[in-house]
């Protein structure tokens, strides 16, 4: 039991987060300097041997973790996440495996469970999934009428962009954000088509303005909703933590007093 509260005690550190951390930071430059050709060549070997150091020392962090809190392990989201980033990097990258390779970057994510602030931030979007679900439903109910009235207007005269239902969701999904859809898009079939217009600016008013800014809105409520439920729980700790100190000064004065009490009486001539 001595070995293991040791071994927790180490994993809980200050000083062993930040050993994690800098290894993760090391480990993002060497991967991306191995994309670098000249890089490669003149240190290929020194790079693959940091990698395979660094995944052991992950590897270690992980089984450590695993033998001090076992089953009570796979309770914490963020140690079930390091665990499945840590697992891909073992898979065997030969042969047909080998586009596995590229997945090891994702070792550079386990930087999210390091830093308290990155994680508040996926607690919050995690949070608005619910409510982002309802604002896909909304986004894909109008991109299927206005998919459909596209192709019913514009398939003959632009069978390119508008020929079917999903060439025309796919040029609407351009428009809606504003990459090239005015000179791109909207000019030329205006050209055609004086009046589209009227059928392209309410759809820019229902995606882009409206539907995307509910998106917007959403998370930030729920990253809201995650600091003020890390507040509370702050606030709970410290008056938890303000009500023992209390306790203990009382348990203090009782126990001056006493001692005041006892010396009053044992004073000669009392």
């Amino acid at each position: 039991m001595g070995t293991m509260e040791n071994l927790k005690s180490i994993l809980l550190s200050r000083k062993f987060e930040a050993f994690i951390t800098t290894l993760i930071i090391v480990n993002a430059i060497t991967l991306g300097l191995e994309t670098v050709p000249p890089v490669t060549e003149r240190f290929g070997g020194l790079l693959f041997a940091l990698d395979r150091i660094i995944l052991a020392i992950f590897v270690l962090e992980v089984a450590a973790r695993l033998a001090v809190w076992r089953l009570d392990f796979f309770r914490d989201p963020w140690r079930v996440f390091d665990l499945l980033v840590v697992g891909v990097a073992l898979i065997p990258a030969t042969g047909n495996l080998s586009v596995l390779r590229a997945l090891r970057v994702l070792r550079v994510l386990r930087m999210i469970s390091m830093v308290p602030s990155l994680k508040r931030v996926v607690g919050g979007l995690v949070g608005a999934l619910p409510g982002m679900g309802s604002i896909m439903l909304l986004l894909t109910l109008v991109f299927y009428v206005f998919s459909v009235m596209a192709t019913k207007l514009y398939a003959e005269t632009f069978p390119d962009w508008f020929g079917s239902i999903p060439a025309s969701a796919y040029s609407l999904f351009q428009i809606m954000t504003l990459e090239s859809w005015s000179m791109g898009i909207v000019r030329p079939v205006m050209e055609v088509h004086p009046m589209a217009w009227a059928f392209f600016l309410p759809f820019i008013l229902c995606t882009t303005f409206t539907v995307l800014n509910l998106f917007i809105g959403i998370i930030v409520s729920a990253m809201q909703a995650e600091h003020d439920a890390e507040a509370s729980a702050d606030r709970e700790a410290m008056a938890t933590e303000q009500g023992q100190m209390l306790r203990e000064l009382r348990a203090i004065r009782k126990d001056i007093a006493e001692l005041r009490a006892a010396q009053a009486g044992n004073t000669p001539g009392a």
